[in-house]
């Protein structure tokens, strides 16, 4: 069974992590141990993004 290739780059990832303050759990524990709250933060975040660079 293959592995699902990511979307979001890791760079992209962990630029979100840093501004939302997650990034220091992401660092020491990995991605697994983000709650789910803040991954849906991070999805929200990612999407933003991508509507403003659609936009331009």
């Amino acid at each position: 069974m293959s592995k699902r290739k990511g979307i979001m780059s890791e760079h992209l990832k962990e630029e979100i992590a840093k501004e939302l303050g997650v990034y220091d759990i992401v660092k020491s524990d990995g991605w697994g141990n983000v709650s789910s709250r803040n991954c849906g933060n991070m999805v929200k975040k990612a999407i933003e993004i991508a509507n403003r660079n659609s936009m331009q």
